[in-house]
């Protein structure tokens, strides 16, 4: 199981786009294989992958995730293309359609069938990134588009999938899942048997499961347990992530948040591993030091 680590937004951190290049700097000293980035109210995370791969190679990244609604394939395709060519093939696009709470009550957008969104969506995008013309008509969008951005090739696309209806739609029309806020038993008993199904009934190749989870290494669980549940309490309000923790039979993402010594973290990534999870990507939390204490030990592993 590959680690990666998630930083900014993500990791409910917001900082500059200078001190997130520094930061994939240091990752990328440190010999991190993959840096994840969020879009959500902060930096452009394709625009910040651009950057930071044009300078460092080797470190791959992911988006973790772009919402769709607020941009059009043709506008996303042309981004990831982009990074794509100017990375040597280093991303991973993860996807997802957000929350009602943030597409309709924040954007104004019509956040009616999010599964149907999805799946033209990833239509669209896909034949995009094979640099295809697509000439579609759905209920939700009509394209008709091609790009084409020489020394660039088709990115691995992950869409945030919780519920069974979107996890069939990921299995089907694209790479593989991105979760957050998904407990191993969920991801073993839910998540990778229903996406698995779908990929091979749609004769796709095995699916990438990236799994996202709180991480702490610490010698103070309790302490620990308490700042997750604070700086984390928002996604334990969203109906999404709550039906999530429900599966779990969490109270809240402190309840599923890998916290302890390296022992106790070597053992939840283990399980993880074992219930069919292909990749972590790690959310570090907790003082300064810990996170740079975390960050160290998921490195030399």
């Amino acid at each position: 199981m590959r680690i990666g680590i998630g930083i900014g937004d993500i990791a409910g951190r917001g900082s500059s786009p200078g001190d997130q290049i520094e930061q994939i700097r240091a990752l990328a000293a440190q010999g991190v294989p993959s840096v994840w980035l969020a879009q959500i109210f902060g930096a452009d995370a394709l625009t910040m992958m651009a950057v930071a791969g044009a300078q460092m190679p080797g470190i791959e990244f992911g988006t973790a995730v772009v919402p769709t609604y607020p941009r059009h394939p043709t506008a996303l395709a042309a981004q990831a293309m982009t990074v794509q060519a100017v990375t040597g093939g280093r991303l991973t696009l993860g996807v997802g359609p957000s929350h009602r709470e943030v597409i309709e009550d924040m954007f104004g957008l019509d956040y009616t069938k999010p599964a149907r969104h999805m799946r033209e969506y990833l239509t669209v995008l896909g034949g995009l990134l094979r640099g295809e013309r697509v000439d579609f008509t759905g209920e939700t969008m009509r394209v008709n588009a091609r790009l084409n951005i020489p020394g660039s090739t088709p990115p691995s696309v992950l869409v945030a999938a919780l519920g069974p209806v979107m996890l069939r739609v990921a299995g089907e029309l694209a790479d593989g899942t991105v979760t957050w806020m998904t407990g191993p038993e969920t991801l073993a008993r839910h998540t990778v048997p229903v996406l698995s199904k779908a990929a091979a009934d749609a004769g796709r190749p095995a699916p990438r499961v990236v799994a996202s989870l709180p991480i702490c290494l610490t010698t103070d669980l309790a302490a620990a347990r308490e700042r997750a549940a604070r700086q984390f309490a928002m996604y334990g309000q969203l109906p999404n992530y709550r039906a999530m923790l429900a599966r779990e039979g969490a109270a809240g993402p402190a309840d599923i948040a890998i916290a302890g010594d390296e022992a106790a973290l070597r053992a939840g990534l283990g399980r993880l591993a074992d219930v069919g999870v292909t990749e972590f990507l790690a959310v570090p939390f907790g003082t300064k030091e810990q996170i740079a204490d975390t960050i160290g030990l998921l490195a030399s592993w």
